[in-house]
């Protein structure tokens, strides 16, 4: 007996009203995006390890996966190296390249092999899946589609401003209340120079940024097991504690910070973002969190995190400032700062929340009836003018029995059934069955098509 097909755990498969969801949620992004000027391009899946390796971490290079070389991928691996096993060693010859990890690394490679056909700033957005080989559990999955914008080119805040906008102005068409999280990567190294472990900071953001999943007390003994003395440790505490409004903690902090440089001109951007925002009508909360990290090593200014309020699911959007990512491409001194949507996340708060709009998964409209050669012969001009009028119109293909014919259409939950047999085709008309109510109607193709575009479905 052959074996049941499966696919690998952290992936899954979509059916035809799924994807009606999800294309839902990427025509709602993507018409926000073009509201804003942004254009739209794609990047292959495959990028070259040498493109991806050393840009997210060391969790991140873990993550990635990779693939084996075409052809005899052992031919410059000898037998000793084998036996050593020395997996980073062995996966440099083996693997040349990589899924992407993200959309925005292979932007930035993207900008700099193309800078002499862009216009900068360029405003770009990207919709395409992004694998990581993390441990699958709910809400985070292996293959996963982000939904992201950048800006790169320009250093002004009014581009962490405008994507503020973006943010909300799409969870407020979603209907999906959320917390829009802000803070700033130098007012981290300013936290990390004031209590005297500078050297630390992607540690202590890497530890940080966990606060929320894993609580203070483990974040605290990751933070001793790396090195950090227990009066830096304590010395974090009331600032990863801190409460009250966004201008108490900036006061707060400002304070706390005011022998940092750094930490100093971190505030005072994340201040202006916040001002400028008070004026623009946003629909969620904007919250200015310290403990907010990024784990991504990239970010240099600003950062964001969207948490919805509603069900518990982790990030379902992010991003920030990188003041110099296109330098490891050989093209440094290009600022950008960018977000990404969780499209999988975000399906699934719509699909917890029942927050589809009616109209989102939009099938078949009516369906024709087969009852032979005459009959469709008949019906087949009718069927050319609704489509050709946007009337999304079947032809039921086989010269089945009415109940079959029937069945299929409440099985894909079509509203209408048109039925033409020897009567209709003598006297020109069409019979309109509505398979909610069961009243049946007959009426010309004229009358039918009016009919149709009358009756909201």
């Amino acid at each position: 007996m052959a074996n049941k097909p499966s696919i690998p755990k952290g992936t899954r498969d979509f059916g035809p009203t799924e994807m009606a969801k999800r294309n839902y949620i990427f025509e709602t992004i993507r018409s926000v995006y073009a509201l804003y000027g942004y254009q739209q391009i794609e990047t292959p899946a495959m990028e070259t390890l040498q493109t991806l390796m050393g840009k997210y971490g060391e969790e991140g290079d873990r993550l990635l996966f990779k693939i084996l070389n075409s052809g005899d991928y052992f031919k410059s691996i000898t037998d000793q190296e084998l036996t050593e096993r020395n997996t980073l060693k062995l996966q440099t010859k083996l693997c040349e390249k990589g899924l992407r990890y993200d959309l925005t690394v292979p932007f930035a490679r993207y900008v700099v092999m193309h800078r002499d056909e862009l216009q900068l700033p360029f405003k770009r957005y990207q919709i395409q899946p992004v694998w990581r080989a993390d441990r699958p559990q709910k809400g985070r999955y292996r293959e996963f589609y982000q939904c992201d914008a950048d800006v790169i080119g320009s250093e002004s805040l009014l581009n962490e401003v405008e994507l503020m906008q973006i943010i909300d102005t799409v969870f407020t068409r979603f209907g999906i209340r959320v917390v829009i999280k802000i803070n700033n990567r130098k007012i981290l190294t300013g936290i990390a120079e004031t209590i005297g472990e500078a050297d630390k900071i992607i540690t202590i953001t890497t530890a940080i940024d966990k606060l929320e999943k894993i609580g203070k007390e483990k974040v605290n003994e990751e933070l001793a097991q790396n090195g950090l003395s227990n009066e830096a440790i304590n010395r974090l505490q009331p600032i990863i504690e801190l409460q009250g409004s966004n201008n108490q903690k900036l006061d707060t902090i400002a304070s706390v910070l005011a022998e940092s440089e750094t930490g100093k001109k971190g505030v005072d951007e994340t201040q202006f973002i916040l001002h400028t925002l008070e004026n623009t009508g946003l629909k969620n909360e904007i919250q200015l969190d310290l403990t907010l990290a990024r784990g991504l090593n990239y970010y240099t200014g600003a950062i964001f995190e969207v948490k919805a309020i509603d069900t518990e699911i982790g990030s379902i959007t992010g991003g920030g400032r990188y003041d110099n990512l296109t330098g490891i491409f050989g093209m440094p001194g290009i600022s950008g700062v960018g977000i990404s949507f969780g499209a999988d996340r975000i399906y699934d708060v719509l699909n917890t929340l029942n927050l589809y709009p009616n109209d989102s998964v939009s099938g078949t409209q009516i369906l024709f009836t087969n009852f032979g050669t005459d009959e469709t012969r008949y019906i087949m001009p009718i069927i050319a003018t609704l489509r050709q009028a946007g009337i999304r119109t079947e032809l039921y293909p086989d010269a089945s029995k009415m109940k079959k014919q029937m069945t299929y259409a409440n099985a894909k939950q079509i509203p209408f059934v048109a039925i033409a047999g020897a009567d209709e085709i003598k006297n020109g008309e069409i019979t309109l069955k509505n398979m909610l109510t069961g009243e049946q109607t007959t009426l010309s193709p004229t009358l039918l098509l009016s009919t149709l575009q009358k009756t909201p479905i």
